[in-house]
């Protein structure tokens, strides 16, 4: 089902969305008057999250501002949810070495990418603390959050996808939207992740190199131009992987497969010999059984300086 436009399913959805949004009203609300307990930390937190499901690029935003603070010299802890991932009771300290089936892809990739202090916990308020306690943080980033309302935060960063925005304006599950549009007025930054767009601050995914998933090597932007390549994206918005690809030359088969897709060796086994490059996120799934043909294209997200100083006035 599309949730970028309004067919006849998303409009039987309805009434379901319309229980959603009751359900999700009346819980922040609780919050909010204080009969639900909001936990709150020793530390500054992050929340970097979103209003709509599916693939705003919020990972990378998290990454980068993991390096921001720590070349300031900060210990920095990320916690996440762990979606998708087996882990469910208590806390899991993420290494490079955790399986993505145990954490979820999205904080073995953070691990991997920053060798920060990562945290998985299907309650993110006791991620939170765990990492204080026993990591003696100095600032933790909650990489989505949003709505976890239990979980106390100094700063609220809402990313939007610069392109769909939000679909097609409903709630979950006939729509995108896990709140109004009207929240994104009480956070503190609205970021908008390849557009430009009044009051909202724009970044790009800029791609930096393509590296081989098996060995590490590293190949200029232009290494695939005019070749034919396998193009596979296991994320929220596959397409914006193969536009990028597209961008630099690359003659792209694409390969759809749903968002946090744990792959086997055999979904890669392509036979016509041709090169297969992926996202880092679908990367850090396939090492197990990389191949010398298997390449990932490292992007980084483009955050002002201004928007830096901005963030760090208000911790």
């Amino acid at each position: 089902m599309d949730l970028n436009t309004r067919g006849l399913v998303n409009y039987l959805l309805l009434p379901v969305s319309a229980i959603f949004y009751f359900l999700s009203t009346l819980r922040k609300f609780l919050y909010q008057v204080g009969l639900l307990t909001v936990r709150h930390f020793d530390v500054p937190v992050i929340v970097v999250g979103n209003i709509t499901v599916g693939g705003s690029g919020k990972t990378p935003i998290v990454i980068a501002l993991v390096d921001h603070f720590k070349q300031q010299g900060k210990k920095v802890g990320v916690v996440s949810r762990g979606y998708k991932g087996s882990h469910q009771q208590g806390s899991l300290l993420v290494d490079k070495n955790t399986h993505a089936s145990k954490s979820g892809d999205e904080p073995l990739l953070i691990a991997t990418q920053t060798q920060a202090v990562v945290m998985v916990n299907k309650d993110r308020a006791q991620a939170v603390k765990d990492l204080i306690s026993n990591h003696k943080v100095d600032l933790v980033i909650s990489d989505d959050g949003l709505q976890h309302y239990a979980m106390g935060r100094d700063v609220e960063i809402a990313v939007i996808d610069g392109k769909r925005r939000f679909g097609n304006g409903l709630f979950l599950p006939a729509g995108p939207l896990r709140e109004s549009v009207s929240r994104l007025k009480s956070v503190d930054f609205v970021i908008n992740n390849g557009a430009l767009h009044a009051g909202e601050i724009s970044s790009e995914l800029v791609p930096k190199v393509f590296i081989n998933v098996g060995t590490g090597k590293e190949k200029s932007l232009n290494f695939f131009k005019d070749k034919t390549c396998h193009g596979i994206a296991g994320i929220g918005y596959p397409q914006r992987f193969f536009d990028s690809l597209n961008a630099l030359g690359v003659h792209v088969l694409p390969h759809v497969f749903a968002d946090h897709y744990i792959y086997s060796k055999k979904d890669l086994e392509f036979t016509d010999g041709h090169p297969i490059l992926m996202t880092a996120k679908d990367c850090v799934k396939c090492k197990e059984f990389a191949t010398d043909r298997m390449w990932y294209l490292q992007v980084e997200a483009d955050l002002s300086d201004d928007f830096l100083k901005q963030l760090s006035s208000k911790l």
